[in-house]
């Protein structure tokens, strides 16, 4: 891929900023990762913002169905979390970050507790556990069954309630903005009209600002992710100056509800937990598909299972295969995943009575913001929390359902380092201005990552995207910005980062499958690293396996 090709948007063509104002800490994304930061600190008596696109509570968290994972059970320990974690993040992973979050994410399962989180209870009491792909013992926290997501959510945004937060809803965060030597001082904001237009920019001043937006899901067709998942805190970051790693890294669900060939648009999720409580995956035959593809047959990592699942499809010319729960009995099923079972029958299915057709779709950013768990990046005054940041917890393959656990750990550790260690205030200079990817480009970007990135790749169709991504036609700079044109240049530099990583890697690693590549190279044990020069030119480096930040000392 030549270097010439690899340029994203280096800028915005912002809105003139009509209002100043000033906080403490400004929170991008309403998640559980920001939430928790906000609540934290307006505990520590800072002043906090709290800004997002959508609603309240909006975000990838709600939808989740799994739930938290902790080590809790009387069979279990720290380091059977800890290398259940290691192997499926196949080399990849930060060890020390992998251990601070096992440590501690017992307490952050406490804290929700304590904050009134209806969490489903053994006879005992005590949280019930149970089990999902690559976990070796039962230490899956959840609530409502399969609901665990949206009641984080809600208990979250309920004690933000009466803590002083200002919460901007339908507010776009657009640009950092930055003094003359590169620290991040606040954003550019504006609101968002119902037709996606934008008014009433403003720049708002923060002595730290913390991104919280999410992942990048939506850059492929088909993913179980929210409509708000394209990519915007990536994007924004890379353009600040931070650097980003682990992209090419996109964990695919391996059982999202199929709905028809060429489905596109968030789907169904059919959590992991269905084959935790013993459900099989077949094919149209009833014919098992796991066992001999991996010793846990269909509890295997996530990226095993997806990737035995497309070379299924591709071998056979099937669209989808089917997960099969019928034998787990139909009140069993109703009582323990209600929401997945009323998911199904309104797509026409009835999990309780007959195998359901499921296909992998997009489901979980590996990658993103390079970051250490106390939130900090690689760009004093920038922070970032929850699975928008790269902390080397998920290496090349997330564990499943370590994600919320992840966002909540780093969400506790970057409030209570910012209630201690707030960065000083600074002058900011007016932002660059450039050109964004034209909302045209949307569909050829998601269309072509879905055929040449998708959970089987190869060089060939690596490049047909690269060609793709290097000739999306830009808006003129006299063309007003909106939410449409923000999203789609998001999308374009997280596709754009992505095809460049794939194409560097050669070699086949946790969810980066290469079919023309098929071994795990030890040569490749690293971790890929991306930055941006002021002409748009992306440039990558290898890096050991190890935190990137906190070895630089920078805040």
């Amino acid at each position: 891929m030549s270097a010439s090709l690899i340029r994203v948007a280096t800028a915005l063509p912002l809105p003139p900023a009509r209002w100043t104002r000033t906080t403490d800490v400004v929170v991008v994304g309403s998640g559980a990762a920001g939430l928790l930061t906000a609540l934290v600190l307006a505990d520590a008596r800072r002043a906090v913002t709290l800004v997002t696109k959508g609603t309240l509570g909006d975000g990838s968290t709600r939808w989740a169905q799994g739930g938290l994972a902790a080590v809790l059970g009387p069979d279990d320990d720290a380091e059977l979390h800890v290398r259940d974690t290691l192997v499926a993040g196949a080399g990849l992973c930060d060890e020390g970050a992998v251990r601070t979050l096992v440590e501690e994410a017992p307490d952050a399962v406490a804290q929700l507790q304590a904050l009134g989180a209806r969490l489903d209870l053994a006879s005992d009491g005590r949280p019930a556990l149970t089990r999902e792909g690559g976990h070796s013992r039962d230490r899956i926290v959840h609530a409502g069954g399969d609901a665990s997501g949206a009641e984080v959510t809600r208990t979250l945004g309920a004690a933000l309630r009466g803590r002083g937060i200002e919460v901007l809803e339908h507010t776009a965060a657009l640009e950092a903005l930055r003094t003359a030597d590169g620290r991040v001082v606040g954003l550019r904001l504006a609101r968002i009209r119902d037709d996606g237009s934008l008014a009433d920019a403003g720049d708002l001043r923060a002595r730290a600002t913390v991104l919280a937006t999410g992942g990048y899901s939506q850059v492929y067709a088909a993913t179980s992710n929210p409509e708000g998942a394209t990519g915007d805190g990536l994007a924004l970051a890379l353009r600040a100056g931070a650097e980003i790693a682990d992209v090419e890294m996109v964990q695919f669900h391996p059982t999202v509800l199929w709905t028809g060939r060429g489905a596109a648009g968030q789907q169904a999720l059919v959590s992991e937990a269905v084959r935790g409580e013993g459900a099989v995956l077949v094919d149209r035959d009833g014919r098992r598909i796991m066992p001999g593809a991996h010793p846990l047959a269909d509890l295997a990592p996530r990226d095993v299972v997806s990737a035995t699942i497309a070379a299924h499809l591709a071998a056979t010319g099937d669209d989808h295969v089917y997960l099969d729960a019928t034998h787990l009995g139909a009140d069993y099923l109703a009582r323990r995943f209600p929401g997945i079972a009323r998911a199904c029958r309104e797509a026409g299915h009835d999990l309780t009575r007959e195998p359901v057709p499921v296909v992998p779709a997009a489901h979980y950013s590996c990658g993103g913001v390079v970051a250490d768990l106390d939130g900090r990046t690689t760009v004093p005054g920038l922070y970032a929390v929850g699975e928008v940041a790269c902390t080397g917890v998920q290496g090349a393959n997330r564990l499943a359902s370590n994600s919320i656990t992840e966002g909540l750990v780093a969400a506790r550790r970057c409030a209570a380092l910012l209630a201690t260690e707030l960065p000083a205030p600074g002058q900011a200079v007016e932002p660059a201005v450039g050109r964004a990817v034209d909302p045209t480009a949307r569909r050829a970007v998601t269309e072509g990552a879905s055929r040449h990135a998708g959970v089987l790749r190869d060089a060939t169709g690596l490049a047909t995207l690269a060609g793709v991504l290097a000739t999306a036609p830009r808006r003129g700079l006299e063309q007003p910005l909106d939410l449409a044109a923000v999203e789609t240049t998001a999308l374009h530099t997280a596709a754009t980062v992505l095809c460049a990583a794939a194409l560097t890697r050669t070699e086949s690693r946790g969810c980066h499958r290469r079919t023309d590549e098929p071994l795990t190279r030890p040569e490749w044990r690293v971790r890929l690293v991306h930055r941006l020069d002021g002409a748009g030119h992306l440039h990558t480096r290898t890096e050991p396996v190890r935190s990137l930040v906190g070895a630089r000392g920078v805040a």
